[in-house]
């Protein structure tokens, strides 16, 4: 049918039409289906919503999305259909039921995604077979290529092109900003692109995002890189693998961490923005996402892609068994980063973990000889040139380092015994720390005045959580009362 346009300059976050309730009866269609939106400019997908009275029968109300995609604002009207039955439905049903999906019908999944055709359901089905049944090596090399069939690439100048990533799950553990500004001192060309958190308290852009803008057009990527070496933003924010920001969108709202997903969602940024040499931190634990014998599978699963797509890619394999640093949370873990790197208070084990890995990627891309990497990242950090590399960064991102300072509302956790502190929980604590609001309250979260292994005495704060709301705090003090994520022996 033909309909009106009445544009209401509304997002909706995704592109969804609104038709009125007798309209949509008339089609067949019914809400959270897909229709299609038909004119001279193109073909678009939409989720139908349906509503009384402001949406006449003759029109139907597009999203900003809509037209981001197709050109609608000089059409009057718009052929409306329900959208076609989908191949990529029963492709979802096959993996399902844990068949091998090959390279085009990995491929035609991957396209639906990124063009909106599937509903969120469907996705959902889609991440849920893929955690039940897995994926081969092969499958997921398939989903890589999509992923980079369907997204933009970065092309930055430049032989090598380093990177480093974390599969996540510890606590703190913010490496990667301290990185960045090591190897960039160094001489080395490093975009980093991150997700946001998914299951833990904050991720990379997270953290950035409280002093700077993580959110950039290609183009502006490419200015900053060539003023400073260096980037630290949020890959969803210029569909340079859009599939993948969708995945982890559906993973994020299941709690899922799918491996195989993180397998291709790693290699597929890299490839994205160019990357040549990177390092792979894989830690592992009891309370980690994966024990070590998974974490051996996963390097050999890394390092199988690595060669498959003519990366220089090393993994190491890391101790998870608790936090790393004292600060967890946006705020918290960026005060963390500026004291290790301004020489003053920091936690010792976060600082000499991203030493230890900045000095593999040194070596790794021939910035220092063999062994000789540490003393590098070592001489980079003490002389104050990693910090005024990461002010260059910031700055270059339109940011300004200033000072910082957790949430208003906090309580102590003290000690009702002495003793060692025999475990932290990561698990746990990643669990206390979105209670008490993060990653989106940036100031929330938790700080850990003591680790595994060292004495404590009764009565004496072991951990601090903050936030900026009264409510979120006691909901988190009643938590870990309930669900205490240090043990002390």
């Amino acid at each position: 049918m033909i309909l009106k346009i009445r544009h209401l300059n509304w997002s909706a976050g995704r592109p969804v039409a609104i038709l009125n309730k007798k309209t949509a009866e008339k089609l067949g269609a019914n809400v959270n289906e897909r229709i299609s939106l038909k004119d001279s400019h193109g073909e678009i997908l939409a989720v139908l919503d349906t509503a009384s009275g402001f949406i006449k029968e003759n029109e139907v109300a597009v999203s900003k999305e809509v037209n981001e995609l197709i050109n609608l604002k000089k059409s009057e009207n718009i052929e409306v259909s329900l959208a076609p039955i989908l191949k990529s439905l029963d492709l979802i049903k096959k993996k399902m039921n844990g068949k091998t999906l090959n390279k085009s019908e990995i491929k035609l999944v991957v396209k639906d995604i990124v063009n909106n055709s599937l509903s969120e359901a469907d996705v959902s089905f889609f991440v849920s077979a893929v955690y039940k049944n897995g994926m081969s090596l092969e499958e997921t090399a398939h989903l890589i290529e999509a992923f980079l069939a369907t997204g933009k690439i970065l092309k930055i100048p430049g032989k090598i092109i380093a990177d480093k990533h974390s599969i996540g799950g510890i606590a703190g553990n913010r490496t990667t900003p301290l990185i960045v500004s090591i190897c960039a001192a160094a001489g080395l060309i490093i975009p980093k692109t991150s997700s946001r958190a998914i299951t833990s308290a904050a991720g990379t852009a997270d953290v950035i995002e409280t002093i700077a803008n993580v959110g950039f057009s290609i183009k502006q990527l490419k200015t900053i890189i060539k003023k400073t070496n260096a980037f630290m933003v949020w890959g969803g924010s210029f569909d340079l693998v859009p599939a993948d920001s969708e995945i982890l969108r559906i993973e994020k709202n299941l709690r899922l961490d799918v491996s195989s997903f993180l397998l291709a969602s790693i290699i597929s940024k890299k490839l994205s923005v160019g990357s040549t040499h990177i390092i792979i931190d894989i830690p592992y634990g009891k309370s980690a996402k994966v024990n070590l014998k998974q974490a051996l599978d996963l390097k050999n699963r890394f390092e199988y892609l690595g060669k498959r797509f003519k990366l220089k890619l090393k993994c190491i394999i890391t101790n998870g068994e608790q936090p790393i640093g004292n600060g967890i949370g946006p705020v918290l873990e960026l005060i963390d980063i500026l004291n290790i790197l301004q020489g003053k208070g920091h936690p010792k084990d976060l600082e000499e973990k991203s030493i230890f890995l900045s000095g593999q990627l040194l070596e790794l891309a021939g910035k220092a000889k063999k062994n000789e990497g540490k003393r590098l990242a070592e001489e980079i950090l003490y002389s104050g040139k990693a910090f005024k590399k990461f002010k260059e960064i910031i700055e270059a991102q339109g940011g300004k380092i200033s000072h910082l300072s957790p949430g208003k509302f906090f309580f102590d956790i003290k000690t009702k015994k002495s003793g060692r502190i025999f475990e932290i929980d990561n698990k746990k604590i990643n669990e206390l720390a979105r209670i008490a609001g993060c990653p989106s309250d940036k100031r929330s979260g938790l700080y850990l005045h003591f680790h595994v292994g060292e004495v404590i005495k009764k009565n004496k704060k072991i951990l601090t959580i903050y936030s900026e709301s009264n409510y979120r705090l006691k909901k988190a003090i009643k938590f870990y009362k309930n669900s205490p994520s240090i043990t002390i022996k």
